[in-house]
C-alpha cells in the first residue's frame, strides 16, 4: 500500500548570497495511514516549513514530495489545488476560519471549491462537526464560538470528506491544557479511522499522543522515538538534542 506522506531528501532554502537561509536540509520522512507523528524542535528548526511543504503550500528546493504516492513535483499548480482540497486537511494555528460564514459554511468550504454543491456537502460537513461534538454549533459564526469550539471546527474541516493526510501547525497554541489533550485525542481518533496524521507542537505532553516523535533542529532530523514514550522522556530526549 501506497504511504500517505513521503519526504526523500528534501531541502528547503530561502534567500541567496549572505541572506541564505537552510530551512530544510536533505530530510527523510515516511507517514502511514493510521500513524500519528509528532514533529519537535526548537524555534527556526524548520517545522512550520516542513508541514507547508508537505501540504503542497510551498515547494521544495531539492528532494522528493509525495502525498499518495503522487509526486507533487509532476503535478501542474491546479492540480496541486485539487490535491489540496480532496487529499489534505490542514490545521492552523490560529485556526483560519472566516468571519462571514457560519461553524457549517466553514467545513463545507473545501467540498464546494471541488465542486460539491452547497445542499450535498451538508451531510458531511455535519458528520465532520458531530465528531467533534460542534453540530450543535452549526449555525453559529466563529466570534460566537469559544476558543476551544473555534478549533474543533478547523479540525473538521480538515477532516471533512475522504481526505488522508491531516497536518496540523501548533494546533493547541491557542488553548489551556485541557483543550488542548482533547484536540490531540481527536487527532488520534482521526487516525484510528486510517487517516495519516503530522502535528508540529513544542509540547511534550501533547506529543506523547502520537505514535512518533521526530526531532528536528538547524533543518536537520536529528532524532525519532518509535513508541509514545511519557512526557519525562520527550523533555530528556529534547534537552540532549
Amino acid at each position: 500500500m501506497t504511504s500517505a506522506l513521503e519526504l526523500h531528501q528534501v531541502s528547503k532554502t530561502y534567500g541567496s548570497g549572505a541572506n541564505e537561509v537552510h530551512a530544510l536540509r536533505e530530510v527523510e520522512l515516511v507517514v502511514e495511514r493510521g500513524e500519528l507523528v509528532a514533529v519537535m524542535g526548537p524555534s527556526g528548526s524548520g517545522k512550520s516549513t516542513l508541514l507547508t511543504i508537505a501540504g503542497s503550500l510551498e515547494e521544495s528546493t531539492n528532494g522528493e514530495v509525495l502525498v499518495d504516492g503522487i509526486d507533487l513535483a509532476t503535478v501542474s499548480r491546479s492540480d496541486r489545488a485539487k490535491l489540496r482540497r480532496r487529499s489534505i486537511g490542514y490545521v492552523f494555528q490560529d485556526f483560519n476560519l472566516l468571519p462571514g460564514l457560519t461553524a457549517l459554511e466553514n467545513v463545507t468550504l473545501p467540498l464546494e471549491l471541488d465542486g460539491v454543491r452547497a445542499k450535498d456537502a451538508r451531510a458531511p460537513g455535519l458528520t465532520a462537526l458531530e465528531e467533534l461534538d460542534v453540530a450543535e454549533h452549526a449555525d453559529r459564526y466563529p466570534d460566537e464560538l469559544s476558543g476551544g469550539e473555534r478549533q474543533r471546527v478547523a479540525i473538521a474541516r480538515a477532516i471533512v470528506g475522504e481526505r488522508g493526510l491531516l497536518l496540523a501547525d501548533e494546533p493547541t497554541g491557542a488553548l489551556d491544557s485541557v483543550n488542548g489533550d482533547a484536540v490531540m485525542r481527536l487527532l488520534r481518533a482521526a487516525t484510528q479511522r486510517g487517516v495519516a496524521g503530522v502535528v508540529v507542537t513544542h509540547e511534550a505532553h501533547l506529543a506523547s499522543w502520537a505514535d512518533r516523535v521526530v526531532f528536528l533542529r538547524d533543518g536537520h532530523i536529528v532524532d525519532q522515538t518509535n513508541a509514545p514514550p511519557g512526557p519525562e522522556s520527550l523533555l530528556l530526549a529534547a534537552d540532549r538534542r
